[in-house]
């Protein structure tokens, strides 16, 4: 049976709200619609009871406790908060911080900000499996190191990083270790306790969850951490994040929570299936194609592959019925290649080829089979018109050849 067209694989970019997190949060747009700060009546109680809630279904996916938990309007706000909230708390101690070449923008520009107001910034390369240095990042640590921030695992290549061994480093020297979860939380075991994790960013849209919310998990002992807060006006969410809860949106950010931590270890072997499929089709019947990043530390939903002689634009447009992406959604805009796949040390013009595939809990292996024919057809007839591609075929050395120009 041919598949319902479109298609959608780019989940690395946002996800569906699953039904069943639909069905959690509708009661809290009208019929339990009070304020959650609202103490004094039934309605507030009762809004004020489902945040908690959520706040322990949450606090159970990555073992840690309830009042740990605190509600942003997403992952961006939740890195915001924590990078600057501990760079303002921790001032007296030091203004170095620790982050990666390969970060998502949201900790990459929030540290480029914090550096226009004194603080130093180490951005440490990655390998070319896409994974930090763990002697590079020990090295980078100085006396005035108060934060190590490297993402769980990236969001284009799927890369997850050694946390467990950062979390011990940050343990070993005194240093704050942030990460943002964002791609891992719910698709691999997060675990803050084992993995050493001080501060924690989650987004509900990732894992099936509504737009909007996301939350920050911050140690409470061994050590307690503070965080300054980036929003003042009311002193909710412990002093840290003012502002009138969306009930709503955190019911449904629980509910997925919830889902992921029931579901994870059946969904974690589907979508890994699915991806192992997607990837034998397509470098079956192609050459001159790359997976971009490590195998062995990956996303189970993630592919990312580069087409060589392949314009990443052109084969979007050819296979205008499929989303994928050629790069992460927040700098799809530009036509500048991923630099993700440059910090890996990627060519410019590989880099340019690269298609993100994200699979989901909704994809199946009829949808697989269609996109890969889908891309293998499409790639063997733009290589058609492709003089370069001849060329290599007929063993010409492109980067040795010298262009004439007019």
């Amino acid at each position: 049976m041919a598949p319902k067209l479109p298609i959608y694989m780019d989940n690395h970019a946002t996800t569906p709200v699953d039904p069943r997190v639909v069905e959690a949060m509708l009661p809290y747009f009208n019929e339990r619609f009070g304020n959650a700060a609202s103490r004094n009546h039934s309605f507030g109680w009762t809004a004020e009871e489902a945040v908690e809630n959520a706040r322990a279904q949450i606090a159970r996916l990555i073992n840690a406790t309830p009042k740990e938990i605190i509600f942003t309007s997403g992952a961006t706000e939740s890195d915001n908060l924590a990078i600057k909230g501990v760079a303002e708390m921790y001032r007296e101690k030091g203004n170095h911080i620790i982050t990666q070449a390969t970060e998502h923008k949201a900790v990459l520009d929030t540290c480029k900000r914090l550096e226009k107001y004194g603080f130093e910034v180490t951005y440490l390369p990655v390998e070319r499996d896409g994974r930090v240095n763990l002697d590079d990042l020990e090295r980078a640590i100085t006396p005035k190191t108060i934060l190590i921030t490297i993402m769980y695992a990236n969001n284009e290549i799927g890369v997850i990083q050694p946390v467990a061994e950062i979390g011990k480093i940050a343990q070993k020297h005194g240093v704050l270790f942030h990460t943002d979860g964002v791609q891992a939380v719910g698709k691999v075991p997060v675990d803050v306790q084992r993995d050493g994790i001080h501060l924690l960013s989650i987004s509900g849209h990732k894992i099936y969850g509504p737009k909007g919310v996301g939350a920050l998990y911050v140690r409470r002992k061994n050590p307690r951490v503070q965080v300054a807060a980036a929003i003042d006006g009311g002193g909710h969410e412990r002093g840290m994040r003012s502002g009138t809860l969306n009930v709503p949106g955190i019911v449904g950010l629980g509910k997925a929570c919830e889902l992921c931590q029931q579901e994870m270890p059946a969904e974690s072997a589907h979508m890994i299936a699915l991806r192992d499929r997607l990837q034998r089709a397509i470098m079956g019947s192609l050459d001159e194609v790359f997976v971009n990043g490590s195998l062995e530390h990956r996303l189970p939903n993630n592919l990312n592959i580069s087409f060589a002689y392949v314009e990443g634009e052109s084969l979007l447009m050819g296979i205008n019925d499929v989303a994928v992406s050629s790069g992460s959604a927040c700098t799809s805009a530009t036509l500048e290649p991923s630099y993700v796949l440059k910090a890996l040390g990627v060519g410019e013009d590989l880099a340019h080829t690269s298609i993100r595939f994200g699979l989901g809990r909704f994809n199946n292996e009829e949808e697989v089979d269609y996109v890969a024919q889908r891309v293998v057809e499409t790639v063997k007839r733009l290589r058609e018109l492709s003089p370069l591609y001849d060329l290599a075929k007929e063993g010409v050395d492109l980067s040795k050849m010298s262009w004439k120009t007019d």
